[in-house]
């Protein structure tokens, strides 16, 4: 994915169409001069819907397309002919794409499906003709209802990225890296904090014809879960991933307490986090000589942890083994 390409939160101003009126009218033909009320029904205003699309994969497209406004419908004919309905306007988004009310905070639905639909704003119903509204008392009403309006609001799209395994560790923890090592993604990498400003998806292909799909989420700092650096950003992310791999490095100052800093933002920002299998991998390995891996080993005793380097490729089959067995347990 291209950062500049990549969109995964926009804000939306949508308006559905007005119902169109109904018609007051009264048949008339060359042999009925005083015939009764045909008037037809007012068309539907267009709604406004989300609509999943599998080819898809940012939100750039509605990055610059701030209103989205619906037709109206058409009013209501003679003959109790119905007017014509407002074209409903389709917003194609991508899969794993959560939409809010932005006044109330509401989730209004996650788009998970290739095609799904959400309606975003209903558009108003039609007006009822005059024909609706004659009675034994009333052989020729003259009333016919106006349409109903619209509504309007605005709505916010937040991406979250679909994956079965998502990469999760604090900036250069290596993640990139493997990812570009398991898999045929081309994340860009260096030496540096915050390479990854956006998540990038790989597809691992294992033993046979299986596969699955594993995600760098960008860098994870302490305080994210407040919205530090990119906190909530980044997090949202995470929440779509079946499994969890959290990398710590070799040379971190303590790998346990690394370790805990990243589950304590995963569970304030959401415990439900902690629910998720995950496997914990010890990146860049090949720094460490066997005293040192004992040493470590022993720090985290309690914790199952594998020992891995995408420069040697070192526990790289191992780690794939572990990430299969896991999904599909």
């Amino acid at each position: 994915m291209a950062e500049q390409n990549f969109i995964d939160y926009v804000k939306i101003h949508c308006k559905s169409g007005h119902g169109g009126a109904g018609s007051s009218h009264f048949y008339r033909d060359t042999f009925t001069s005083t015939g009764g009320p045909d008037g037809g029904d007012g068309g539907r205003g267009a709604h406004i819907i989300a609509r999943g699309n599998k080819q898809m994969w940012t939100l750039l497209h509605l990055k610059y397309r701030k209103h989205v406004l619906g037709a109206d419908g058409a009013r209501g004919h003679k003959q109790r002919s119905t007017g014509k309905n407002g074209s409903d306007v389709i917003l194609d988004v991508p899969i794993g794409t959560l939409i809010k009310d932005f006044e109330t905070q509401d989730i209004l639905g996650e788009i998970m499906e290739d095609g799904q639909e959400i309606i975003l704003k209903r558009g108003g119903r039609g007006g009822l003709g005059n024909s609706h509204f004659k009675s034994s008392t009333n052989q020729t009403p003259l009333k016919a209802q106006p349409g109903e309006e619209g509504s309007e609001g605005w709505i916010i799209m937040e991406l979250k990225v679909l994956a079965d395994v998502g990469l999760v560790g604090f900036p250069n923890a290596g993640k990139s890296t493997l990812l570009s090592v398991i898999s045929s993604a081309k994340p860009e990498i260096a030496d540096y904090a915050f390479t990854t400003l956006v998540p990038h998806l790989g597809v691992v292909k294992y033993k046979g014809f299986n596969s699955f799909i594993i995600a760098d989420i960008p860098g994870i700092i302490e305080g994210a879960h407040e919205g530090k650096g990119l906190g909530h950003r980044f997090l949202r992310h995470i929440e779509r991933n079946a499994t969890l791999l959290f990398m710590i490095p070799a040379d971190s100052v303590d790998h346990k307490k690394e370790y805990k800093i990243l589950l304590n933002e995963l569970k304030a920002y959401n415990p439900d986090l902690l629910d998720k299998q995950h496997i914990i991998a010890i990146s860049k390995s090949d720094m460490l000589d066997e005293e040192l891996k004992s040493h470590i080993k022993k720090s985290m005793r309690e914790l199952k942890i594998i020992f891995i380097s995408s420069v040697t490729g070192e526990g790289i089959n191992n780690l794939k083994d572990i990430l299969w067995n896991t999904l599909n347990t």
